[in-house]
């Protein structure tokens, strides 16, 4: 009899098992076919406002439904893109591009090219559906080996015809191939020649000393052109013609438009006989180029091949996006609010803030900070606690007792990973205390030699699996020998200590609890203790301010220039030190609360469910 009862409890997880299993592959099926089919078609603006100003352009490098840190996530690209609707952006196609350099053409007052890079199969998927929700047109760019490679990631020449057809996407190229040349790692290593995996499997280890594959001469470990000015015009000029043969046999034509991979040079490449031979290819091949990213402004002043981009990053959020578009172009964008209840709370002193669900995503202004005051009673005594959950380089701090100019307070902030407590009396700044928030984890730093030995081995091991030649295969597997028996000194042992640069991108996670009582501070750090008893000036009470700070460009592979930040001020909570009595609460809670979870983890059932199939 227990048996049975057994069996019929199993039997019945297992049918709700299969019927959740069911429901979830029945959505994934719809969100895929909704995906791949459109009954929609593009309609250009029409009854806008039309000037001479120019236009802005904005490219993703491509979209993911989760997103990771180069590609956005869906949610982020719909938050972008209805910001920009919002904000009176309608979408531009490569022939206004051309009209307007070449017959003087007006453009919408606020016009937006967008595009995406790569021609990543699921960025297709993913951002149609969002681009035909806001009527929006835009070029995706591949590369023409990737079409012989057939590589699942990447969208194949049919697939690029059926979007074209469905007249919400135009066709561009972002060359022949992405390699690279002249690398180096960041210890001066010479890594020669390396292909896009190649270069991926090694790049934590390299700084920015190297190049991309059309932009100079290849060179040796001393600088030394490898090729004469005849082999490297021959070699250049292949991978044009490669390009061009393979666009019209697969696709009928040579897109109009280019991205030369990567200039940001003045000229077409980084070195002035190179760039002589990529500009007659370019100007031979394509009636538009873009030459440079960084910003997003295109005016007459700029030449039709000469143009630049802006590329948000995916850890950007709207009001990030609209503030750099305001610093490019001067022109008004509506900024992202959210939640205006909660937004009443509050008094926006600098930047701009978004309040949405249980956080504030507070907004710095261009090399500058963004500043809110709680909109509250002062106070003296009390307990905190909030989740910092923005990017590790900049700022985000938390003043307590602050008078309204700031020129009394005591502040809690982490800057670049680390921890600063600071106190302001009668405008004269005082630090406190600091901890490196890395030491304060426990991190095992290594040694510049160890790190150094760990580069030289990957790269060595890379060499094996990718390597040309099988005699160069066998030779690193030779070095790699000697490399493991190789001992180097440690930290411990008194060598000198390794300490990364923070990346642009590299996200930070931090919950941070403050109680001050009298003049007496303590602090906990992801529920450890950082520093108890800490004595302050005993300021009067004060009002409560948070804010987030651009404080330096950062190190990006990508060599990036950014110079907004965005703090993330999640589940921010204020209590009263003796009573308990809550202030402010952005804690969800209840029905709210049960909403958010269950839509956070259907995502990630679904996410899940995508990824594995």
């Amino acid at each position: 009899m227990k048996r049975y009862k057994l069996s019929s409890k199993k039997d019945r997880k297992k049918f709700l098992r299969s019927i959740c299993q069911g429901i979830i592959l029945i959505y994934i099926l719809y969100l895929m076919l909704t995906a791949l089919f459109t009954f929609n078609e593009y309609e250009s603006y029409d009854n806008v406002t039309l000037s001479s100003n120019g236009f802005i352009a904005i490219s993703y490098f491509g979209v993911d439904r989760s997103g990771n840190d180069t590609l956005i996530s869906t949610r982020r690209l719909e938050e972008h893109l209805k910001a920009l609707k919002n904000s009176g952006y309608v979408t531009i196609t490569q022939e206004d591009v051309l009209d307007y350099y070449e017959k003087g053409k007006q453009l919408p007052e606020k016009s937006l090219f967008l595009m995406f890079e790569d021609g990543r199969r699921d960025t297709a998927i993913f951002a149609q559906k969002i681009m035909e929700k806001y009527n929006f047109k835009a070029t995706m760019y591949t590369y023409a080996d990737k079409f012989a490679k057939n590589d699942v990631k990447f969208l194949m020449p049919d697939e690029l015809l059926d979007i074209e057809d469905s007249t919400y996407w135009e066709l561009g190229t972002n060359g022949y191939r992405l390699e690279y040349i002249n690398v180096f790692d960041r210890y001066d290593n010479y890594l020669g020649e390396l292909n896009a995996l190649e270069f991926s499997k090694v790049s934590s280890y390299l700084d920015r000393n190297y190049n991309h594959y059309l932009m100079d001469y290849i060179r040796d470990e001393y600088g030394i052109p490898k090729e004469s000015f005849k082999e490297m015009k021959k070699r250049v000029e292949y991978d044009y013609n490669c390009m061009k043969e393979i666009y019209i046999k697969e696709l009928g034509k040579v897109p109009a438009m280019y991205v030369l991979m990567h200039s940001n040079t003045g000229q077409f490449g980084t070195n002035s006989k190179t760039s002589a031979v990529n500009e007659k290819e370019i100007y031979d091949l394509f009636a538009i180029n873009f030459n440079r990213e960084g910003h997003s402004l295109n005016t007459s002043d700029n030449s039709v091949y000469d143009l630049t981009r802006m590329q948000p990053q995916s850890y950007w959020y709207s009001n990030h996006l609209l503030m750099r578009i305001w610093d490019d172009t001067g022109q008004e964008v509506n900024y992202v609010v959210g939640d205006k209840e909660k937004a009443k709370n509050w008094i926006t002193l600098e930047g701009q803030a978004e309040f949405k669900e249980d956080s504030i995503i507070l907004t710095s202004m261009p090399k500058g900070r963004g500043i809110l005051r709680l909109n509250k009673n002062k106070i003296k005594d009390l307990q905190l606690s909030v989740y910092l959950e923005g990017n590790k380089l900049g700022s985000q701090t938390v003043y307590i007792r602050a008078d309204k100019q700031l020129k009394n307070y005591i502040s809690v902030q982490i800057k670049n990973n680390t921890l600063y407590v600071m106190e302001k009396v009668d405008g004269t700044k005082k630090e406190l205390f600091n901890l490196n928030l890395d030491e304060f984890d426990g991190i095992d730093f290594q040694s510049v030699e160890e790190n150094k030995k760990e580069a030289q081995r990957v790269e060595l091991k890379t060499k094996i699996t990718y390597g040309n030649t099988a005699d160069e295969k066998e030779e690193a597997k030779e070095e790699l020998k000697y490399k493991v028996k190789e001992e180097v000194d440690s930290v411990e042992e008194g060598a000198q200590l390794y300490i990364p640069e923070l990346e642009l991108k590299e996200a930070g996670r931090r919950y941070l609890e403050v109680s001050v009582k009298d003049n007496r501070l303590s602090i906990f750090i992801d529920e450890k203790e950082a520093v108890s008893g800490l004595v302050t000036t005993n300021l009067l009470e004060g009002l409560i301010c948070l804010e987030a700070a651009w404080g330096e460009y950062g190190y990006s592979q990508r060599n990036l220039v950014d110079d907004v930040y965005d703090g993330v001020f999640k589940q921010f909570l204020v209590k009263e030190y003796e009573s308990g009595d809550i202030l402010y609460d952005d804690i969800l809670h209840g029905i709210e609360a049960i909403k958010h979870n269950a839509k956070e983890k259907w995502e990630n059932i679904v996410n899940w469910f995508i990824k594995s199939l």
